[in-house]
Order: C-alpha cells, then structure tokens, then sequence
C-alpha cells in the first residue's frame, strides 16, 4: 500500500479549482481532513443495541480515523489523493476474548504479508505502520479514574502512514468525547405536521441549519452510511443484524481484519465519500436557498454539519458544526432572525434548536422522518422536535421549491 493513493485520477479544471476554493485550510479547521468518531458503550439504556445484561456489561469499542487529502500535481492532470492515513481501533472485552482477538490479529497481519520493523512490534506493509498494544488497565482509563471490569482487559491498533504524528490533544479525544457520556435521547414532543412550508411566511427571515438531506440529493452518501464502512453495525453475512445492534465483542470485528488483508480495497472503501463529494455538484435545493438569501428571506450563515461545501460551494456562507471539542456547537441567531429552519437533520442538534425556542424563533423542520438502508425504509423520527414545531415530510428540492413560489423567486 504506497502512498499517496489516488483517489480521482484525473480531476476536471472546474473541480481543481473548486478545490483551491473550498478545501483549503480556513479558521483553524481543514477541510481536506475527513475525521469520524465512533464510542459504542454497554448500558441499560441501550441495552437492546449494546447486548447489555445485568450479568455481562462493560465492554467498550472505539474507532478514530483521519484521511488527509490533497491534489498531486505530477501529472498533467490534477489527481484528488489521499495523503495520509490514521486508523485508532480500540477494544474492553473479557481477557479471554481479548487473546482471541490477539492470536486472530497475528494470523490477519501474516495474511496481508506486513513485515516486522524491529521497532516495538511494528509491522509494516508498504506506506502504513501498524502497531497493536495491550492493557491490564487502558493509560486513558487510568487518566480518567475509571474502574475496568473485572477479568477485562484492553487491546489498540492503530494503522497509520509513515511517519505520521497525530498531535496527543487529537489522540485524546475519542477518550473527551467517552468521558462526555452516551448520547441519552429524549422523548419526543408533539409538533405540528403541514404539507408545504408555507407556515414559514410568517416567521421570515430564517435561519438554516442543514444535514445530509441536501447533499444525499446531490449524490453524496449519508453519513450513516459511514457506519457500514468502518462496522459500526454488528452484520450478519453482508447485511446489518436486525435492530441494527453495535459491534460489541473483539470476534465481530471485521474493520482491522479487512485494512490488514485486503488492504488497497478497504481503503478504496473508506476513501469512497471523499470521492463522491468531490464529484458532486450543488443541486436546485442549494441554488433555492442562495435565492432565498439573496432576496433577504434567510439571515446568518448555513449551519450544516456537512463537510463536501456545498453550501460554500453555491456561494452561501457556511458555519461548520461537525466538532468533537464541545457538546453544543455555538450557533449564530442575527436579532432580525424569526425562525429556524432544520433541514433534513433528525437529531443530531438538538440543543441548538432549543436555544432557537429560548431566543423566540420559531422552529420548522423539512425531513422526510426516514432513511434507506439495503433498499428498505427505516422511520427516524426527529427526536428533538417540540410542540409549537412544524414538520413537513419531504425531500428538500420539492418543497423548497413550492417555497420559492410563494415568495414568488423564480428558480
């Protein structure tokens, strides 16, 4: 595996360009740098998920990766690599289970013909390190004064490119966001429902704030889709478990065993949403809304979660959300502003959106209330909606553009 790896072999001079614009380093974050975090838990209150029983609990898994891209200029055309390459895989489980998985990991990694360094137990194949390190008792546990289970231990791997230093404050902090808690739900309150967003022509301007709905229209992969590529999901053959229960014991783990033995093919798979969102363009949705802001029915910038910058990309102001740092991103409510509008993403905010109800602002929801998954619906009700709120079930395109002619802005 040589880096760097080509992810677009040849990009369009319009993408080039794009990319100066939109993925270069801007306000201490980096849009080139996909990261995702994952801490599945056991706990009564996720039980039916987690597999937690009175008489087994305490297992843990966590996953940490950053993939940095950036544009090879070798070539006469662009090409879109990935740059480097950060994999953290953590493990508690039973001792026992925990030196299963070991003895599995020494047969993957002789499978996928990583050589041994001489350096601590390294093992290397082409441009990626890899390093497998077990506990009595995790050093991140020990820093946070938490009890391991008894008869438990802990096993890491981390798959990393040559030469790569992650800064000690960004290890820590799949550990800050575990220390946070799980992410409790709420019971959800009884909004509104309506067919169109026309209830919003009272409550103008708005604020926006905006999930996937809108980049999955144009193409891009919802972010739960990141959930089958890095095994988030416990499966059975090639489909998710019933009830879509976490991956919680060493032997399920599928993620390590396919980076060590199939090593291009995964990364190719864990590449594939940068890829997508690269290649794709804004839609009539993100065209409707910059007519919205033009026309001054919308205020302050988009707060979106999102990092393909499509929004940026369609020449409205963006506020990137997708921080790991804090509990509750800051939010911009303009004192002209009458509403929020919470575009196509369930609950993930939550708390932004009641702060919008502190502030006065009425809030409105466009969301189909649903995802797709191998080809069958699955209902997500938005968790965080409240009597006084309006949900209207729809894809953003169409009912941003009944919007769009009830303000009479030809789109």
């Amino acid at each position: 595996m040589l880096l760097p790896y080509v992810v677009i072999d040849s990009l369009t001079p319009e993408q080039a360009r794009m990319w100066h614009d939109h993925f270069s380093s801007e306000d201490g974050r980096d849009p080139a740098v996909e990261e995702g975090i994952w801490r599945r838990t056991q706990d009564p209150r996720n039980a039916e998920q987690s597999g937690w029983a009175q008489d087994e609990s305490g297992r843990r898994r966590i996953v940490h990766y950053r993939l940095h891209y950036g544009i090879d200029r070798s070539r006469p055309t662009d090409r879109l690599v990935l740059t480097e390459l950060y994999l953290f895989v953590s493990w508690l489980a039973p001792s026992v289970e925990i030196a299963s998985h070991r003895g599995d990991l020494e047969q993957w990694l002789a499978e996928g013909r990583w050589k041994p360094t001489g350096e601590g137990g390294t093992r290397r194949r082409g441009d990626l390190y890899v390093t497998i390190a077990e506990h009595a008792v995790h050093p991140q546990d020990e820093r946070a004064d938490r009890d391991t289970p008894e008869g438990f231990r802990s096993l890491d791997v981390v798959i990393q490119s040559v030469d790569y230093a992650l800064p000690r404050a960004s290890r820590n902090v799949p550990w800050d966001v575990l220390a946070g808690g799980m992410r409790i739900k709420v019971e959800r309150g009884a909004p509104e429902y309506a067919d169109d967003l026309s209830g919003l022509l009272d409550h103008l301007p708005f604020v926006l704030e905006a999930g996937c709905g809108t980049s999955v229209e144009a193409g891009v992969p919802p972010l739960h889709w990141l959930h089958e590529v890095y095994r988030v999901t416990a499966r059975q053959g090639d489909k998710p478990t019933q009830g879509f229960s976490f991956t919680m014991a060493p032997a399920q783990d599928i993620l390590v065993r396919e980076v060590l033995t199939d090593t291009e093919h995964k990364i190719d798979d864990m590449v594939s949403m940068f890829r997508r969102l690269v290649e794709a363009q804004p839609t009539a949705a993100h065209r409707i809304l910059k007519a919205l802001y033009d026309g001054g029915h919308a205020v302050g910038p988009v707060a979106t979660h999102n990092f393909d910058r499509l929004f940026a990309r369609a020449g409205l102001p963006e506020a990137f959300m997708r921080r790991y740092d804090q509990g509750t991103p800051s939010m911009e409510y303009p004192p002209q502003a009458r509403s929020l509008l919470v575009v196509g993403l369930h609950a993930d905010r939550r708390h932004v959106q009641q702060r919008a109800r502190e502030r006065g602002l009425r809030v409105f929801y466009l969301d189909t209330e649903g995802v797709k998954e191998h080809g069958v619906h699955k209902e997500y009700l938005i968790e965080g909606a409240r009597a006084g709120d309006v949900i209207v079930r729809s894809e953003a395109i169409p009912a941003l553009r009944r919007l769009a002619e009830l303000l009479g802005i030809d789109c």
